[in-house]
């Protein structure tokens, strides 16, 4: 399993909650509103995490993390991994990507990694806890 991460930071004239609802009901499901190939092909999970900063219990400050959304795709492999970022790359897609982008980022500049994860156990007998998607 493969994790990619993604940073985004919003438009500085949006609210979060503006940025919300345009990345939920518009950037996430552009390709299916604009009838083209689906750019995330084999993904098994799509997630995005809004941050809403918090004061910190101890400085008393609310501190900016820089990025107002994370954005975590899974993959079952590297393969599919890099033929994602081959489709969103694609010079007849890019532009359609890029004039969405506009609506909603601050800049197309965001940061993607894929990421290693270790767990650690934290079961009443030691065990590694096991996370499981189950589809409705």
């Amino acid at each position: 399993m493969l994790k990619q991460i993604c940073f985004f930071k919003k438009r500085p004239d949006m609210t979060l909650d503006e940025f919300m609802d345009y990345y939920e009901n518009q950037h996430s499901q552009l390709a299916k509103k604009s009838g083209a190939k689906p750019a995330i092909p084999n993904a098994v999970r799509y997630v995005r995490r809004y941050l809403k900063p918090e004061i910190n219990p101890v400085t008393g400050q609310v501190h900016d993390a820089g990025y107002d959304c994370i954005m975590e795709i899974w993959w079952n492999s590297r393969e599919d991994f890099e033929n994602s970022q081959r489709i969103i790359a694609d010079p007849e897609r890019l532009p359609m990507t890029k004039a969405d982008e506009k609506n909603l980022f601050a800049s197309h500049d965001n940061p993607i990694v894929t990421c290693i994860e270790y767990d650690s156990p934290m079961g009443p007998n030691g065990e590694t806890g096991r996370v499981e998607v189950v589809y409705d």
